[in-house]
């Protein structure tokens, strides 16, 4: 009779064992990145004739969700102290103009110091090739972005290219759509980033 019962509470404990391993791997969990490994480049054009600007900024820290083995999920934290051009022939240059992104023409970085995307939904198109949709807020104010994204699982980073209209985020210097008879000194409404984001 004690064996019996001794096996009756063995099968009801390794049950409970595996239903609450198994409840344990169902759990979303967050996976930090690495901020200092992480990048993001930036680049914008002007509209009627060749040329442009490029450079950094960095992430302050953000961190993905992953469930049942997939990335569905998570927020990122832009640091726009850290905005800089680094395509000018000059240090001068290059800190003239990453002092015009920071004021009130582009960023208005002393009243907005942050970024903030955030991962709504992802799609898989295979294992390591998804769309994401997103909110991107800047200057206070929040947008539906899309774009499609690639996964390397075995060295822990992922990585995107994708555009927005700035004049959305109220970034309306010298807008291409808003300048009118003054186009021809127009820079194109449309900022390009590509994105690694490492663990």
């Amino acid at each position: 009779m004690k064996k019996q019962v001794l096996f009756v509470l063995f099968t009801i404990c390794s049950i409970a064992y595996s239903h609450t391993q198994k409840l344990h791997s169902l759990a979303p969990e967050q996976l930090n990145i690495n901020s200092n490994k992480s990048e993001l480049k930036w680049s914008c054009d002007y509209t009627f004739y060749f040329g442009g600007h490029f450079g950094l900024v960095q992430f302050k820290e953000g961190y993905f969700i992953k469930n049942n083995g997939k990335i569905t999920g998570g927020s990122f934290i832009i640091d726009l102290n850290t905005l800089k051009s680094t395509d000018m022939e000059t240090v001068r240059g290059n800190e003239g103009l990453t002092e015009h992104l920071k004021n009130e023409d582009f960023f208005d970085v002393k009243k907005y110091p942050t970024a903030k995307l955030v991962i709504d939904k992802t799609q898989y198109h295979d294992d390591s090739h998804l769309k994401i949709m997103a909110f991107l807020t800047i200057k206070d104010i929040t947008r539906p972005i899309d774009f499609q994204a690639e996964i390397n699982y075995e060295e822990r980073y992922m990585t995107t290219k994708f555009k927005i209209d700035r004049t959305l985020w109220n970034i309306n210097y010298k807008s291409q759509s808003l300048m009118g008879d003054l186009k021809n000194d127009a820079i194109s409404d449309a900022i390009g980033f590509e994105v690694r984001l490492n663990l």
